[in-house]
C-alpha cells in the first residue's frame, strides 16, 4: 500500500511540475458519464448528477493541463463560441441549428428522414469529439468518423506509436501487453481475405465497461475509405465487437475522434497524456476543414466487391452452415442444462432464465448451394449459376469499375467499363473531356461520366479541360466521400469540392425512398407489427412479428463484454388483465460468439386474460446491424385496444 500511495505521488508530482499548454479550451459539456443511449430508464436526478460530475471532472483534468479553459453545458453553446479558443472539446450535445425531419407513412415507414445539424456546414474550427459526439455532430457535415458501432471497450491495439498524441508534450508511457485478439474480429478476416493472430498487442485506455456498471461505451467509426482523402488519418484501433481496424481514434479535417468515453479520473495516465497531446495537436488544425464529405455513413466502398465475393463461395455456405451446426449443439446444450439446474431447485440467473424462454432448437439441415446462391444474389444466379469461379472472376474482372448503387451496395459503372478505364483512375475524366470534344453518340457519356464523378458542371469541353490542367497533380478519388474527384484544397475559390451540387436540396442527409408496406429494404431494414389475436379459453395473445432484411439482424441475447442493444419488449396492460406466463420468443440464429441473433421474420407471442375495455402498450426496444452498418437503438411503442 505504501508504494502506491508514493507512486500516486509521484505522479502528481510529475504531472505539477510539468508547464501547463499555451492552448485555449473550451469543453462543451452536458452529457453524463452513465449510458442512457437506446432508451435506457434512468432517473433524471441520477442523469443530472452524473452530468455535472463528468463536467466537473473534465474542467480538472483540462484545467491542470491548459492556461486557458471554460467549460458551458451543450445547450448554451453556439459556434460563434469556437472562435475564441485554440481547440474545442464536445462531449456534449449543442442545441440544433437545423431540426430534424422525419417523415412517415400512413404505416410509420420512414419515407424521409434528414438528421439534425448542430454545427454550420463550413465549421472550420479544431474540435475533439468524444465517443458519439463525433457521429451526432459530424453526420450533418460530412465527417468520417461515423457510427460503426457503440461497443468500443478499454483497451486500444493497433496504435501508430510515432503518432504526435504519443510522443508529447505530455508524456505518454505506455506499457502494453499481449492479450486474445478479439473473436468478434476474426469473423471478418474470411470475409476480407485476411488472417489475424491469436495474441494482439494492446495498452489498457480506462477502467473496464461491462453491462452491469452501466458507464458509458465508446464508438468506433467505418474503416473503409477513411483514409482515401489527405486530410483524413487513422491513429489507433481498440477491441470492440467489429473488425480488427475499425477507428477508435482518428482524424478527419478538423474533427479529431477520440472513440473512448471514459471521463478523465476513470483513464489510466498514459491515455490521459494522450488525450491531452490530442488537444495539442488539434491546434494546429484550426480552418482546415473537412473536404471529402461523407454524407452518407453507409455508404458502400470498394471492399464490399470483397465481401460480396466471399459471400457467394462455397467456403462461405459451408463456414454458415458449420456454425449454425455449433450454435444448435451449444443452444442444447445450455438449455438443457439450465433446466436440469432448475429441477435440482437451483437459483438461476436473469441470463439462465432466458434460455428457458427460446424454444427448443431445431438441428440445421444445409440447404443446396444453389438455394442459398439464389437468396445471395438472384440476377448473378442467373447467369453464373451455381460456378463459384465465375462469381470470383465477375467480381476481380469488374473491381475497377463498381460505384455505389445508392443503396448500401455496388454496381458496375457500364460507362467506365466500356472505356477499360477504372473510374478511380484520372484517365477517365480526361477521356470524358475528349468524348465530349468529338461529339457524337459518346458525348452524353463523357458528360455523364464528368458529372457523376465530380462536383463540376462545366458547359464546354475546354472549361473542363482547363480545370483538369489546373488542378491534376492534386486531385484525389474519394469513395467515401461519394465516389468523387476532389481537389486537395481549401480555398473556396477552387472548383471541385461544392457537395451542394449534388446535395442542394437540405444540405445533409439523402431522401429515403418510400417502399410497400410491410417490406423492409436496406435503410428501413427492421418491420414492426404489433396485434391482438384469440388465445384458447377466452385469452387473447399480443402478438409482435419482427421482420430483418436480409444481410441484418437484431440481438436476442449476448455475450459477455458485447455492448449492443438487446431486443426488449415489454407489455403493460390496462386494469383487469394480467399475464400468462412468459413472453415467447422466436429461436435465435448464431454467430460467431455466444451472442446470437434474431434475422428474418421471428414472433413474439404473451398471453394475457382478463376482462373490460382499455389500452394495451407494448414497446419493442431494439438495435439493429450488418456487417458494415450499426445503427442506433430504436424505441417503437404500439398501443392495442382491447
Amino acid at each position: 500500500m505504501k508504494k502506491l500511495i508514493a507512486l500516486l505521488a509521484s505522479g502528481a508530482v510529475m504531472l505539477s511540475a510539468q508547464a501547463k499548454e499555451d492552448v485555449s479550451v473550451l469543453y462543451v459539456g452536458g452529457s453524463p458519464d452513465i449510458n442512457t443511449i437506446g432508451g435506457v430508464s434512468i432517473d433524471s436526478a441520477v442523469i443530472a448528477k452524473s452530468v455535472k460530475e463528468r463536467t466537473a471532472d473534465f474542467t480538472k483534468f483540462l484545467k491542470q493541463r491548459f492556461n486557458k479553459v471554460r467549460a458551458v453545458d451543450g445547450k448554451d453553446y453556439t459556434s460563434g463560441m469556437s472562435d475564441g479558443y485554440d481547440v474545442t472539446v464536445f462531449d456534449g450535445r449543442p442545441k440544433a441549428i437545423r431540426p430534424a425531419v422525419r417523415e412517415t407513412d400512413d404505416k410509420g415507414r420512414i419515407i424521409k428522414y434528414i438528421r439534425p445539424a448542430y454545427l454550420p456546414d463550413d465549421f472550420d474550427r479544431a474540435a475533439v469529439c468524444i465517443a458519439e459526439m463525433s457521429e451526432d455532430l459530424g453526420r450533418s457535415v460530412g465527417t468520417k468518423n461515423d457510427w460503426f458501432c457503440l461497443c468500443l471497450d478499454n483497451y486500444a491495439h493497433n496504435w501508430k506509436k510515432d503518432h504526435a498524441i504519443f510522443n508529447g508534450p505530455f508524456k505518454v508511457s505506455i506499457r502494453s501487453e499481449m492479450l486474445p485478439t478479439p473473436e468478434n474480429a476474426k469473423e471478418y478476416c474470411p470475409i476480407y481475405g485476411y488472417t489475424l493472430p491469436e495474441l494482439t498487442e494492446m495498452w489498457l485506455v480506462h477502467s473496464a465497461v461491462t453491462p452491469e456498471n452501466g458507464k458509458r461505451i465508446g464508438m468506433v467509426s467505418r474503416p473503409w475509405g477513411y483514409t482515401d482523402s489527405p486530410e483524413a488519418e487513422i491513429i489507433s484501433s481498440g477491441v470492440c465487437a467489429k473488425s480488427i481496424d475499425a477507428v477508435a481514434i482518428g482524424r478527419h479535417g478538423n474533427f479529431f475522434h477520440w472513440g473512448f468515453a471514459a471521463k478523465p479520473s476513470d483513464m489510466t495516465e498514459p491515455a490521459k497524456a494522450a488525450l491531452a497531446n490530442a488537444i495539442v495537436y488539434m491546434k494546429d488544425f484550426n480552418g482546415r476543414h473537412v473536404i471529402a464529405r461523407k454524407k452518407d455513413e453507409g455508404i458502400a466502398t470498394r471492399d464490399r466487391a470483397t465481401a460480396a465475393k466471399y459471400t457467394v463461395s462455397r467456403a462461405c455456405w459451408k463456414d454458415r452452415f458449420d456454425t449454425n451446426m455449433k450454435f444448435y449443439h451449444m443452444m442444447d446444450s445450455m438449455i438443457t442444462a439450465v433446466k436440469s439446474r432448475k429441477a435440482a431447485g437451483e437459483k438461476l440467473l436473469p441470463a439462465d432464465e432466458m434460455y428457458l424462454k427460446f424454444p427448443a432448437p431445431e438441428k440445421p439441415v444445409q440447404e443446396p448451394y444453389d438455394q442459398y446462391l439464389q437468396k445471395q444474389d438472384p440476377k448473378l444466379y442467373e447467369i453464373f449459376g451455381e460456378d463459384e469461379e465465375e462469381y470470383a472472376r465477375y467480381y476481380d474482372k469488374n473491381r475497377p469499375y463498381f460505384t455505389t448503387d445508392g443503396a448500401y451496395g455496388i454496381v458496375v459503372d457500364q460507362d467506365a467499363r466500356s472505356l477499360k478505364i477504372a473510374n478511380n483512375d484520372i484517365r477517365l475524366l480526361y477521356k470524358a473531356v475528349e468524348l465530349l470534344e468529338n461529339g457524337g453518340n459518346d458525348a452524353e457519356k463523357g458528360r455523364r461520366l464528368l458529372e457523376r464523378y465530380t462536383l463540376c458542371r462545366f458547359s464546354t469541353p475546354a472549361q473542363w479541360k482547363s480545370w483538369l490542367d489546373a488542378n491534376r497533380d492534386r486531385m484525389f478519388f474519394t469513395e467515401s466521400g461519394g465516389w468523387l474527384w476532389l481537389v486537395d484544397t481549401l480555398d473556396p475559390a477552387v472548383p471541385g469540392n461544392d457537395y451542394s451540387v449534388r446535395d442542394k436540396s437540405d444540405g445533409n442527409a439523402p431522401v429515403v425512398p418510400a417502399v410497400p408496406a410491410g417490406v423492409t429494404d436496406a435503410d428501413n431494414p427492421v418491420a414492426l407489427k404489433a396485434e391482438l389475436a384469440d388465445g384458447p379459453d377466452g385469452t387473447k395473445d399480443v402478438v409482435v412479428t419482427m421482420t430483418v432484411h436480409d444481410g441484418f439482424h437484431t440481438y436476442a441475447t449476448l455475450a459477455g463484454g458485447d455492448s449492443f442493444i438487446p431486443t426488449e419488449i415489454t407489455v403493460e396492460l390496462p386494469e383487469g388483465y394480467e399475464k400468462v406466463g412468459e413472453l415467447v420468443l422466436p429461436a435465435p440464429s448464431p454467430s460467431a460468439t455466444a451472442t446470437t441473433y434474431y434475422i428474418g421474420t421471428g414472433v413474439f407471442r404473451q398471453r394475457i386474460k382478463g376482462s373490460g375495455t382499455g389500452v394495451v402498450t407494448c414497446k419493442i426496444r431494439y438495435q439493429v446491424c450488418d456487417a458494415s452498418i450499426c445503427m442506433p437503438p430504436v424505441t417503437k411503442t404500439f398501443d392495442l385496444t382491447l
